[in-house]
């Protein structure tokens, strides 16, 4: 998709829906984003599987609605980094394939912060569970 560059200062000729307009557009682009991040990302797919599995868990092993939810943010969390880790690797790639210092360091950060989602998930439950 090639838009045309708006002139500097101004906003993207994509901005300015609004209302009911504007979110039914972002349904849209949202639901587009799980379809490519299901269909191209292996680890988001091992982790929405994982969450599928650990949701319902956590509604049955959680005591308290907070500590449910606590249990269920955790895991919902690391989707959410996944699927900005990923965003980052499409642009970075879109940008260059070449091998580069910068690309490498942005995709290691990307990583790291999954990596630290999922260290999250396993603290959290550990401390409802056993705490």
């Amino acid at each position: 998709m090639n838009a045309p560059h708006p002139p500097d200062g101004t906003e993207s000729p994509f901005k300015g829906k609004t209302g009911l307009k504007r979110l039914i557009n972002a349904a849209g682009y949202s639901f587009d984003g799980f379809k490519a991040a299901f269909k191209h990302e292996d680890a988001f797919r091992q982790e929405a599987f994982l969450a599928i599995v650990l949701i319902p868990l956590a509604i049955y092993l959680g005591d308290t609605g907070i500590e449910r939810a606590l249990m269920i943010a955790a895991v919902l969390l690391v989707l959410m980094v996944e699927l900005l880790n990923s965003a980052v690797e499409a642009a970075v790639d879109r940008i260059s394939l070449d091998r580069h210092h910068l690309i490498k360091r942005a995709k290691d950060m990307g990583s790291a912060a999954v990596l630290i989602a999922l260290v999250n998930v396993v603290a959290v439950w550990a401390l409802v569970l056993l705490g």
